[in-house]
């Protein structure tokens, strides 16, 4: 399975849920009293089913990164996040009884799995009623930008991206088929396209992007999958393109002229576990 750091969690996940909790309203969280968030991270998504289910429902989130669960629980100065319980376990060998919830959900989970297909019968072992899975395409995500190179050096990373991760990262609706190789019926899928827009005034996320790519650290991040289909060559040109486009980030952000727009593409797969 492949791991992320909590503040590339933050980075990458930022505002996701702000105006997109229509996507999962498959998800029946009115009536949900059971809630599991796999793969829960540090959080993002578990707060938010908290927050749409029944006061009195019970949410929980498991994660196998015992760091990322550190950062959920910390994520609420305010202390509400105390009230949800955050568990160390493996999406494929969870935790937890049969029927132990009524709805079993993940972001962003199966992409990042090599056996997708064994988490998915895994949650429908422990729900009694609902699956469900945010999961994007990568391989659709648009980028505009002022910066006229930013565009370009987007599409070719994320190509390069694609051709060397070890897992189906551009998974998206195709997650109904997991779904019906699990057993789970009258299976949905709903669109969800999460906006992040860059543009004055600046927030210090966005500021500390801009840094990112004209050190050459964001692409940095994925270089063991972008060396798995680039030669050391190709790389060391991709990055020097790249920060050269991060300068240029840079220098329209302190004239307050940069602007940028990305859109990906989730798709919301819900399916109703069979009566037993």
């Amino acid at each position: 399975m492949r791991r992320f750091s909590a503040d590339y969690l933050e980075r990458t996940r930022e505002g996701m849920w702000a105006d997109g909790r229509a996507a999962l309203a498959d998800l029946d969280l009115a009536d949900r009293r059971r809630v599991l968030d796999v793969g829960c991270g540090t959080g993002e998504l578990t707060r938010v089913l908290a927050a749409e289910a029944p006061a009195d429902a019970t949410v929980m989130g498991v994660d196998a990164d015992t760091d990322l669960l550190e950062a959920a629980r910390a994520a609420d100065p305010e202390g509400e996040s105390d009230s949800i319980p955050y568990l160390a376990g493996d999406a494929a060998r969870l935790p937890f009884p049969d029927d132990a919830f009524d709805l079993v959900v993940c972001q962003a989970l199966l992409i990042n799995l090599p056996e997708p297909r064994a988490a998915v019968r895994e949650f429908a072992r422990v729900s009694s009623e609902l699956v469900a899975a945010v999961e994007p395409n990568n391989a659709e995500v648009g980028v505009s930008s002022t910066v006229d190179a930013e565009e370009r050096l987007e599409r070719e990373a994320r190509e390069a991206y694609l051709a060397g991760v070890d897992t189906d990262v551009a998974l998206g609706d195709r997650v109904r088929r997991q779904f019906a190789a699990a057993g789970l019926e009258d299976v949905s899928v709903r669109r969800y396209h999460h906006e992040k827009r860059v543009e004055p005034p600046y927030s210090p996320v966005a500021m500390e992007a801009a840094a990112r790519k004209a050190s050459g650290a964001g692409l940095a991040d994925h270089r063991r999958e972008l060396e798995a289909s680039l030669s050391t060559e190709e790389y060391a040109d991709l990055r020097r393109r790249w920060r050269a486009m991060g300068r240029d980030v840079v220098g329209e952000m302190q004239a307050g002229e940069y602007e940028r727009v990305e859109v990906v593409p989730f798709d919301v797969t819900v399916g109703r576990v069979p009566e037993r």
